[in-house]
């Protein structure tokens, strides 16, 4: 149980994102799952949306031709009383002219005549709108056989003398260049005493009434996407005789016939850019996309949340080890210091071998002490943003020799053998803060003799490649494992294996080094493996000048 919660604990931001994934993985595939039925289900529901529309559509036109002919054949019995053809003519001719037509491009009346002889024949009279309601077409032509054709199913009854259903109005499109439509003119008894009727302007039909039926319903019904449908009107044979757009497409999504007149067209939608079934694919492709995209922004928000609260957490501990290891850090060399001091202030020190062997100790734990309070010093001034570097251009073999004499000669490091190494040829100078190169290279050579163990030598090189300056400082101790070789330059931080637990340290030094090479658009390079030691490099970009050397200009 024990080694549960401390993997759970070693691992919360994965705990805590598989138990947020399984729901969420749920949650995908049921919406997956919805989103794939929607795609079905979406054509279906929008091509019924369609077919309503057109049906719509059909009865509006159905209605506007159906109110004109109210409007205009409604003519009264009473001006069929009058005795004489002309009253009746111009009673006609007034009725006309004070409720006008639309969409009828010619009117005309068909009566009943009886000749003196008791023979009884039908007569047709014809106005045009457009003359003022002068005389219309003549005897025989296809407008008079259209008016006769439409008249027929009111006036043979009534010429001999038979009883029949009268229909209030009827369409004739026997001859669809000339469509019409008739509506009988009834006597107080019932009887039919004329018939009135228009032939339909299709041209006015496709021009004026079809366009703004469609203009003002198609928003209505689909605010959203009525710029994607278009209306077209068809003939029998395919031809489009109107469209709200100009389009090449054959294949329509919904066919609906007019049903009262043009009953040989069709109005059918076709769509403008892409099917039903390509609108509800990329429907479900964007649904499921964002899903996915806004399921895996959650995840890594939770995981970044996560992430900093661990890593506050861990460096919230390392604080506290950082306080603790500074406080004994500076503890010790005080209390020595302190402790000699007294034997020479007490007197007890006569012997000049004794004062030289205190006075060693009092100048080692007080470099110690020294190099302490400088890394904490820096590392104050890099956390606030203080840090500032004055550069020079300088010669890094000779700030290297300066560093190994300083640290050669500090008191009880004389057992430990630093190997410079140069190359033969001049290197270039560099442009660097001479203070912070050797503070950086003596945090790494005071690293790498804590770190030796048993071993005794450090290994510094000098050497040029690819446009750096590289100062690598190589021992022979424990080692780094390679899952903490980033880490290491972490504020803080110090490796939790081997031989560490009993060296001392602020964990600052590394991450002064990192900060300074950063500051010089330098590097620092590791590479170590346990239990054969480590190499520190630094590299530093060297100025672009000409050097002479043995061999010539470079």
């Amino acid at each position: 149980m024990s080694k549960l919660k401390v993997f759970i604990k070693q691992h919360i931001a994965w705990v805590v994102m598989s138990v947020v994934a399984v729901p969420l993985l749920i949650i995908l595939v049921v919406q997956y799952r919805s989103l794939i039925q929607l795609g079905q289900t979406l054509p279906i529901a929008k091509r019924d949306s369609i077919r309503k529309y057109l049906a719509t559509l059909t009865s509006r036109v159905e209605d506007f031709y159906r109110s004109s002919a109210e409007q205009t054949l409604s003519i009264p019995s009473d001006v069929f009383a009058a005795e004489r053809f002309q009253d009746r003519m111009d009673g006609i001719v007034s009725y006309f002219q004070q409720h006008p037509a639309k969409g009828a491009k010619q009117l005309f009346i068909v009566f009943i005549k009886e000749t003196s002889g008791k023979t009884v024949y039908s007569a047709v009279h014809f106005f045009d709108p457009s003359a003022a309601y002068g005389p219309g077409s003549n005897s025989g032509s296809a407008p008079w056989q259209a008016a006769y054709s439409s008249s027929g199913h009111y006036l043979c009854p009534a010429i001999a003398k038979q009883a029949s259903k009268i229909t209030p109005i009827t369409v004739n499109e026997q001859v669809p260049e000339n469509r019409a439509i008739a509506k009988p003119i009834l006597g107080s008894d019932s009887t039919v005493l004329g018939v009135a009727g228009m032939i339909v302007d299709e041209t006015y039909f496709k021009e004026e009434v079809l366009p703004g039926l469609v203009e003002s319903s198609l928003p209505t019904f689909f605010p959203d996407d009525y710029h994607d449908l278009i209306i077209t009107l068809q003939d029998e044979s395919g031809n489009r005789l109107f469209e709200t757009q100009p389009s090449e497409s054959t294949d329509y999504e919904v066919a609906e016939p007019l049903r009262f007149i043009f009953r040989d067209l069709n109005l059918r939608v076709v769509m403008h850019s892409r099917s039903m079934e390509q609108q509800a694919r990329r429907v479900v492709v964007v649904n499921l996309s964002l899903s996915i995209v806004m399921s895996g922004l959650l995840m890594a928000g939770i995981y970044l949340a996560l992430r900093t609260a661990s890593r506050e957490m861990r460096l919230s501990r390392m604080k506290a080890d950082f306080v603790s290891n500074v406080s004994h850090e500076l503890r010790t060399p005080l209390a020595s210091i302190r402790v000699f001091g007294e034997f020479f202030r007490a007197g007890w020190v006569n012997e000049p071998q004794k004062s030289r062997e205190y006075g060693e100790y009092i100048e080692k734990e007080s470099r110690r002490l020294t190099h302490l309070i400088n890394n904490i010093l820096d590392f104050s001034k890099i956390e606030s943003g203080v840090k500032t570097y004055e550069f020079k251009k300088a010669d890094i073999k000779e700030i290297v020799e300066e560093t190994l004499e300083g640290v050669a000669v500090r008191p009880g490091q004389s057992e430990f053998n630093l190997v410079l190494q140069v190359p033969e040829e001049r290197l270039p100078q560099a442009t660097v803060n001479r203070d912070a190169i050797t503070q950086s290279l003596v945090n790494l050579i005071d690293n790498a003799i804590k770190y030796s163990g048993s071993a005794q030598e450090v290994i510094i090189r000098l050497d040029q490649e690819d446009g750096y300056i590289t100062i690598s400082v190589t021992d022979f101790g424990i080692g780094i494992p390679r899952e903490e070789q980033q880490r290491i330059f972490d504020k803080f931080y110090r490796v939790s294996t081997g031989l560490v637990h009993d060296v001392k340290g602020s964990g600052l030094g590394l991450a002064i080094v990192k900060h300074t090479m950063d500051a010089h658009q330098g590097k620092i390079v590791v590479k170590s493996q346990p239990g054969f030691g480590s190499t520190f490099t630094m590299r530093l970009p060297c100025d672009q000048v000409l050097i002479e050397n043995e061999h010539g200009v470079t």
